[in-house]
This record gives structure tokens, C-alpha cells and sequence, in this order.
């Protein structure tokens, strides 16, 4: 049985009965208590379950759960890495793009910095400090005002008014999570309209998701799976979600962890 399969198949029992046990699941699937841990530590950081000692439990519904931008910074760190650099690849001097707020998008602001000619807009606090910081005159970078989120970013009428001005090549969006039927969403009401209105000014639309954000729903959606032309995530993406996303958008690109 493949990795992907037993996770299901846990995930189905924690669902159906609202609890399990390692030793437990270690015997009937006939692996190691360490494979079933592993297991468990992939449906947790999906927000698929709760991992309790000795097993895991149903986790609760999670919609509006925001952590804060530190907290996110310290997961999935090589996928993110790997991720912003493939995505950087799609920049070219000159442009004007747009980055959402998120930990993925400020990972590829390190990135942008060495670009000339750009004219970042954001609505991230952490992504205009980076920019900020790499000091080239030859760059333009416009922070949207608003209301600022748990996730350091900025919200509401403010931003909105401001980004539904301007006209972009590409924007890059950070996503809490996407599925077929809920598209890419986000657990804050006013981050998904501000969102919206980032991705109605681009000419493109690409979503930086790592492989945990799939299966994952947020309170609002932001798009749906088809309104991207891009979608940039790592070769850890389940097969599933692969297949489902090469359906619904122009281009899959999978950054190759570690690369």
C-alpha cells in the first residue's frame, strides 16, 4: 500500500470512528509504529486531524483558523523554498506584479529583489519590508493601507479601493487552501475579498500552494480551481491532486523539494 493510500485509509477510520491508535493502526496496516507517526504528522499539518499521545483524533472543522505569520514560516520550509524559486522564473524585468500576503509569497520576495525594473503591489507587510530592504532605486513597491490581519496582512475597503486601480502582468497568490469543489480560499473574510480584487487586476493568475494546502478549505474562496493559469507547488503533491489540477488549470508546475 502507497504512502497516500494508508493516509486515506487512516484519515476514513479517524473520521468514521473519531479516534486511533498507533499500535493499532501500525498492526493492521503491518508497518512501523515511526510510518504510522509520519502518517499522522501529514493529516495533522493538513488540518486533517488532531494528533493526541498515542494516536490522533477528528480535528474540528478549522475554517476560520488563522495562525499567525511566524507560525506558518516555520512549515514547510523546503517546499516554500522550492516553490519560490520556480515561481521567480516567471518574472521578467519590467513587469508589473502583485504579491497576496502569505509566507510563500514573502519567500519570493527575497527573490524578486534581485529583478530590475519591477513594480511589486502588496497588500503584505512582511513582503513590502523585503523589498523595502534590497534597496534598488529600479524598483517600485506599493503597499495597499487597510486593516491588518493576523497574518500580517492588509484588508478591507482600504485595500480594495486602491488595488481595483491598477492594471498588472501577473499576480502571485498565497492560498490556505484548494480543492475542486471550494477552489482556492482563505480562512479571512476580508482577506478573500482583498484577494479577489488583486487576482481582477492581473492578466495571469498564479497560486504558490504547497502539497499540505491541498484538501484544506477555508471560510471564503477566493477563485476557483480554473480561474488560475498557474498553479506552482512541490513533487510531494499527491497524484490525485495532480491529476484533478491539470484538469482545471493551464499549467501544474512542481518545484522539486531540496532543489
Amino acid at each position: 500500500m502507497l504512502a497516500q493510500q494508508r493516509q486515506e485509509a487512516i484519515l476514513q477510520r479517524v473520521r468514521a470512528t473519531g479516534g486511533v491508535r498507533v499500535s493499532e493502526l501500525a498492526t493492521e496496516f503491518g508497518v512501523s509504529d515511526m510510518t504510522i507517526r509520519r502518517d499522522l504528522d501529514v493529516l495533522a499539518e493538513r488540518g486533517l486531524l488532531a494528533k493526541v499521545h498515542g494516536g490522533a483524533t477528528s480535528a474540528p472543522p478549522g475554517a476560520t483558523d488563522e495562525p499567525g505569520f511566524a507560525a506558518k514560516s516555520a512549515r514547510q520550509r523546503a517546499e516554500k523554498t522550492a516553490i519560490a524559486g520556480r515561481a521567480a522564473r516567471l518574472v521578467t524585468p519590467g513587469m508589473a506584479v502583485a504579491l497576496s500576503a502569505g509566507t510563500t509569497t514573502a519567500e519570493l520576495a527575497h527573490r524578486l529583489a534581485g529583478i530590475a525594473g519591477l513594480t511589486v503591489v502588496t497588500n503584505s507587510i512582511p513582503v513590502a519590508e523585503i523589498l523595502h530592504r534590497s534597496g534598488r532605486p529600479d524598483q517600485t513597491v506599493v503597499l495597499t493601507g487597510g486593516v491588518r490581519t493576523p497574518s500580517d496582512a492588509l484588508v478591507g475597503p482600504v485595500a480594495v479601493a486602491a488595488i481595483r486601480s491598477l492594471h498588472l502582468d501577473l499576480v502571485f497568490l498565497g492560498v490556505h487552501g484548494m480543492t475542486e469543489r471550494a477552489g482556492f480560499s482563505t480562512p479571512n473574510l476580508l482577506e478573500a475579498e482583498t484577494d479577489r480584487a488583486l487576482v481582477d487586476a492581473a492578466e495571469r493568475l498564479v497560486v504558490l500552494a504547497d502539497h499540505t494546502k491541498w484538501g484544506t478549505v477555508g471560510i471564503s474562496s477566493i477563485a476557483p480551481l480554473a480561474g488560475a493559469h498557474t498553479v506552482v507547488s512541490d513533487d510531494r503533491l499527491a497524484e490525485e491532486a495532480r491529476q484533478t489540477l491539470r484538469d482545471h488549470v493551464t499549467e501544474l508546475v512542481l518545484a522539486e523539494v531540496g532543489e
